[in-house]
Formats: C-alpha cells, structure tokens, sequence
C-alpha cells in the first residue's frame, strides 16, 4: 500500500534566493538563549502557533515521534522547578567532572532555576519510543532534534526568547506530568518574553569556513 501523491506547491519568498536567505539569517542570528524572563503573558494562541510550526518537521517514516506539552500552570510549573534544581544540584556537586564545570563557570550557571516560575509557558518535549498505539518508530532522536530546532525557531520568529534545559536523569517530568511509558522527556524550553533587565554573554559564533566545507 502506498500513500497516495498530491502536487508539491513550493514557498516562493518575495525576494530572490539569496535576498531571502541573507534575511532570514539575520533574524535567526539574534536569537539568544536567555536566564531572565519576564512574566508578561504570552497567548495560548502564539504558542499553539510556535508548536504547529515545530510539528512540520520531517520524521522518520512519517512517524512524528514528538509530543510538547505546554505548561501555564503556575502549581505545575513550580513543581518542575522544584524537581529540575533537585536534580541540578546532584549534577553540579556529584556528577559534573571538573572540566564541564570549568566550561559552565564562564556563563555562571547554577542549580538555580528560579526562571521556572516567572516565565510564562514551559514546553517540555517528548520523544516518542513508540507510537500511541504501540507502532515502530525510525531516527527517533535525530526526528525529535529537528522537531525541537524549528521550535526554537518559531518562537524566535515570534518575538519569544527560549532556553534549552537537559536536567539529567529527566524521569521526574514523566512522573509529574503524568506520562506514560512509552514518552521519554527530551527537553524543557522556557519560553517569554524576555525581562527589561535581561543581559546575554557577549559570545561570537563560529564563521561560515569554520562550520562549513563546500566541494565545488
């Protein structure tokens, strides 16, 4: 059985290739992870937006082993902080060897994610192991990476700042959101507005010959 083929209507931008490519990196090259959010409020609206976005990404034989669950309740919310700087503080004082905490003391991290409670919404991404009804799934990582690389994007494209937050093990969302087996937590995404006080680290990235070979 195959799926039946339908006409491919390509995005035409409104400028040539390259103007639009050129156009679009300078929006996505302002995107910065951020510590301080604001507690202004974010329609569900823009953010049911922002995840249908992500939702476009390609998957693995079409399996989209994704789920975002969004988070606006304040209870929740702090029950996930709670748990994140329990297992945080595990991390920085136990588990982190001495050269990651060396990497990770010039952005002066800390368990402290006190962030948790003032900004609006918390995505928590999900990787699917299987399907809802028990279904095989294909590239289930490098499908949710992408899935959650488009999300980040939408937000930004939105006007909304985001943070990616790996708390390692990450069990404890599957047991406070109430999830079942077969959802494996794959990330938390604060995602605002960012505060008026906000600052981010004066970082350069990597030029174009130190991240990309082209064969001519």
């Amino acid at each position: 059985m195959t799926i039946q083929q339908i006409p491919y209507h390509p995005y035409t931008p409104p400028a040539d290739s390259e103007t639009a490519a050129r156009a679009f990196y300078e929006i996505v090259n302002q995107r910065r992870t951020i510590r301080a959010f604001s507690d202004k409020p974010v329609p569900r609206e823009v953010i049911e937006q922002v995840l249908l976005a992500a939702g476009t990404a390609p998957s693995g034989a079409h399996k989209q082993p994704w789920r975002f669950i969004a988070v606006s309740n304040a209870e929740l919310k702090h029950k996930i902080r709670m748990a994140a700087e329990e297992v945080e503080r595990e991390f920085y004082e136990k588990r982190a060897s001495d050269r990651w905490l060396e990497d990770l003391e010039v952005f002066g991290t800390s368990p402290d994610k006190s962030y948790m409670d003032t900004v609006p919404w918390l995505i928590i991404v999900m990787a699917l192991r299987t399907t809802d009804d028990g279904g095989q799934v294909y590239y289930l990582n490098e499908s949710v990476g992408i899935a959650t690389g488009m999300l980040l994007t939408a937000a930004h494209h939105a006007g909304l700042a985001t943070l990616t937050h790996t708390p390692s093990p990450m069990n404890f969302l599957r047991e406070v959101l109430d999830r079942p087996e077969h959802e494996r937590p794959y990330m938390v995404i604060p995602m605002g507005y960012p505060a008026d006080h906000c600052t981010v680290p004066d970082l350069q990235r990597k030029s174009l010959d130190e991240i990309a070979l082209f064969k001519d």
